[in-house]
């Protein structure tokens, strides 16, 4: 009996082993190829321009990794995906044509220009529904849905988000900069004016749009929103985890205006300054990761299995027989 369990076992792990995206055929591969090029000749324009802002803007340039974060979240229900018996939905070719109604007149009539971008992703969905039906659908949306992450927002938005984080930055570091002996620090919006030993220091240290920490936020964010998914935990801790990349991220980011302060006044301003103000930055992604991942562990030992405990116990009564 044991064996023939062994047999199966190993027969399924053979199916899955056998399932591979190259037993899709080349005639699937084909029509991918033909919708992704009839996507990509209707939006190449806002394609161009996303890209761009990866390359040329460093507060986007983590949009590079958001597709190849979605391709792994494909990947990661394959054996779904190649089993999966669906149909075509004829809903999904009424809101494709909705969706390039809509672009029409985004484009032409009312000129919202980050409208654009954010329609190619309702449209890839509509594709997708097309084509598979709900079921398709069921395994993709978050895969889609994630490529929001990659589409930068518009300036003004932006500035708009920046402002306020950098003002909380400037006014949290200044009160902790004046617990150090001889040194008056006082946040003027995002300008830190210090008298050190009596002597102003000139120039002030100003917190740029740089120093935000909405480039951390919004990478972090997007990473957040892949941890949680990738680990299985329930629903209530995956919400938290994700809520809470945005304190860590602002957290992390007073770290950091704080510690350049230190540096600037009590060692040398040559250090907060050009790349080690970068590798400063660089750092705070490690020390969110190592909060983030504090408080996953904290959760995980917080709610104890009961059905692991019974498994458990089960196990260690069958020993003790």
């Amino acid at each position: 009996m044991q064996d023939v369990e062994t047999d199966s076992i190993g027969e399924k792990n053979l199916s899955e082993q056998d399932l591979s995206w190259a037993g899709l055929g080349v005639h699937t591969y084909i029509k991918i190829a033909l919708l992704a090029a009839a996507v990509y000749s209707v939006f190449r324009i806002e394609i161009y321009s996303i890209v761009f802002q990866w390359v040329t803007n460093s507060s986007w340039s983590h949009g590079f990794l958001i597709p190849f974060f979605s391709f792994y979240f494909i990947n990661q229900k394959k054996k779904e995906l190649l089993t999966l018996k669906s149909g075509s939905n004829y809903l999904g070719l009424g809101l494709l044509i909705c969706c390039l109604v809509f672009y029409w007149l985004v484009l032409f009539v009312y000129k919202f220009g980050y409208l654009k971008p954010l329609v190619i992703i309702p449209t890839i969905g509509s594709i997708v529904l097309f084509i598979g039906g709900w079921k398709l659908i069921k395994y993709t949306w978050l895969p889609i849905v994630y490529l929001v992450f990659a589409i930068p927002l518009p300036t003004r938005i932006y500035d708009v988000l920046t402002i306020p984080m950098q003002k909380l930055a400037s006014a949290v570091a200044a009160q902790l900069l004046n617990l150090v002996s001889g040194l008056e620090a006082e946040a003027s919006g995002t300008t830190i004016n210090v008298i050190y030993k009596g002597v102003e220091l000139k120039p002030a240290l100003d917190v740029a749009q740089a120093c935000s920490g909405m480039r951390l936020l919004m990478a972090f964010l997007a990473l957040g929103v892949a941890m949680a998914y990738l680990h299985y935990r329930p629903m209530w801790q995956r919400l938290i985890l994700l809520a809470s990349t945005v304190p860590i991220a602002i957290l992390c980011n007073i770290v950091r205006v704080t510690a350049t302060g230190f540096i600037y006044i009590l060692w040398d301003p040559i250090y907060a300054q050009g790349i080690y103000h970068d590798m400063l930055g660089l750092l705070m992604l490690p020390l969110a990761f190592g909060l983030y991942g504090l408080l996953a562990w904290f959760m995980s030992n917080l709610v104890v299995d009961e059905s692991k405990l019974q498994q458990q116990e089960i196990i260690i009564r069958r020993k003790d027989l």
